[in-house]
C-alpha cells in the first residue's frame, strides 16, 4: 500500500470533502511532499500487530489535523514560506477549520468498533485543543528554559502523542497498551523538536528562527546562559543575514555548549523512550526502536560510535 495515496483517497471519500475541489487540491499538495509523520500511525498499528488497512482511518485523521495545525501556524509564526502567502490568511485560516474539523470525521467514517471511534475522537480533541494552547505560548517566544519546555510539552508532543495513540487503537490494542505508546510518542515528539531545532540553527541562509526573532533552544540557551561569548552572540543576532555574522554565531553555538546541551537532552528522551518501549508487549518493538535510532542516528555518527 501507498500509504499517501491511500490517505489521500480515503479523505476525498469523505461526504465532508466531496465536492470541495479546492480542499481536496491542498490535500493532494500536502500528499505529494510525502510527509513522514503521516506514516506514524501506520508504524504503530504494525508494532501493536494490526494491518496498514486497519490503520487508515487513523493516519488520514492525522494527515487533516497536520493539515489544519501547519496552516494556522505558519500564520502566527509569520512564515514566509507558508501556504497563506499564497492563498491569503482568510482562506488559510478558513481550510484550518475545515481539516481539523475532517480529523474527526476521518474516525467517525471508519468501520471501527464504536469504543475505538469514542477513543480516536477524545484523543484527536485533546491533542487539537493541547497544541492551541502551545501555540499560543509560543508566539509569545518563551525567554526561558521552562517556559520553552511546556511549549514543547503542549505544542510539539501532543501531535506525536496522538500519532502513536490512534494507531495503536485502530491496531486493536488495548488501553493501557494504546496510553504507553501515546507516552513514547511524546517522547518522541520531544526529539522531533529538539533535532528541527538543531537543524534550523546551523541552516545557511538564515532560518526564520533568526531572522524572526524566535527562540528555539540552541538560541536561546547562547542568550540565556552565562558564557564569555553571550554578548557577542546577542550582538551577532541582530545582523544574521549577513553569512559571516550567521556563520560566526553558530559557531558561538557550538562552543557555548548550546549544541552540546541539545544532544543530550535528545539522547536523554532516548533513553526514557527505550526504557519504556521495553516495557511495553509489543509484537513488533522494532518498528518503534527503527523511529527512535532514526532521531540519534547523527548524533551516533558524529561521535564516531556504533549503535
Amino acid at each position: 500500500m501507498d500509504v499517501y495515496s491511500a490517505t489521500e483517497d480515503y479523505l476525498t471519500g469523505l461526504p465532508v470533502l466531496q465536492g470541495w475541489a479546492e480542499a481536496c487540491a491542498l490535500l493532494k499538495q500536502a500528499a505529494r511532499l510525502r510527509p513522514r509523520d503521516w506514516r506514524l500511525p501506520f508504524l504503530a498499528c504494525d508494532a501493536v500487530g494490526g494491518t496498514a488497512e486497519q490503520a487508515l482511518p487513523a493516519a488520514a485523521a492525522l494527515a487533516c489535523t497536520q493539515i489544519g495545525i501547519l496552516l494556522i501556524d505558519d500564520m502566527l509564526d509569520e512564515d514566509p514560506r507558508g501556504e497563506y502567502r499564497q492563498i491569503g490568511q482568510a482562506q488559510a485560516a478558513n481550510f484550518a477549520s475545515a481539516f481539523l474539523a475532517a480529523s474527526s470525521q476521518a474516525i467517525l467514517h471508519s468501520q471501527a468498533q464504536p469504543t475505538t471511534k469514542l477513543s480516536a475522537v477524545q484523543s484527536l480533541s485533546w491533542m487539537i485543543v493541547t497544541i492551541a494552547l502551545g501555540q499560543s505560548l509560543d508566539v509569545r517566544n518563551p525567554p526561558d528554559e521552562a517556559a520553552y519546555w511546556r511549549v514543547v510539552q503542549t505544542k510539539s508532543a501532543p501531535f506525536f502523542g496522538a500519532a502513536f495513540h490512534l494507531g495503536a487503537l485502530y491496531g486493536g490494542a488495548t488501553d493501557v497498551v494504546a496510553e504507553k505508546l501515546e507516552g513514547i510518542g511524546r517522547l518522541y515528539g520531544g526529539m522531533v523538536q529538539i533535532h528541527d531545532d538543531l537543524n534550523d540553527t546551523l541552516a545557511a541562509p538564515a532560518n526564520p528562527d533568526w531572522t524572526l526573532g524566535r527562540t528555539p533552544l540552541p538560541i536561546l540557551f547562547a542568550q540565556t546562559v552565562d558564557h564569555p561569548e553571550r554578548a557577542r552572540f546577542l550582538e551577532l543576532r541582530q545582523n544574521v543575514s549577513d553569512q559571516e555574522a550567521l556563520r560566526e554565531a553558530q559557531n558561538i553555538l557550538i562552543r557555548c555548549g548550546a549544541a552540546s546541551y541539545c544532544v543530550d537532552q535528545l539522547l536523554r528522551r532516548h533513553h526514557m523512550a527505550r526504557e519504556a518501549l521495553d516495557a511495553i508487549p509489543l509484537i513488533h518493538q522494532d518498528v518503534i526502536e527503527g523511529l527512535l535510532e532514526e532521531m540519534v542516528a547523527p548524533v551516533w555518527r558524529l561521535l564516531g560510535t556504533n549503535k
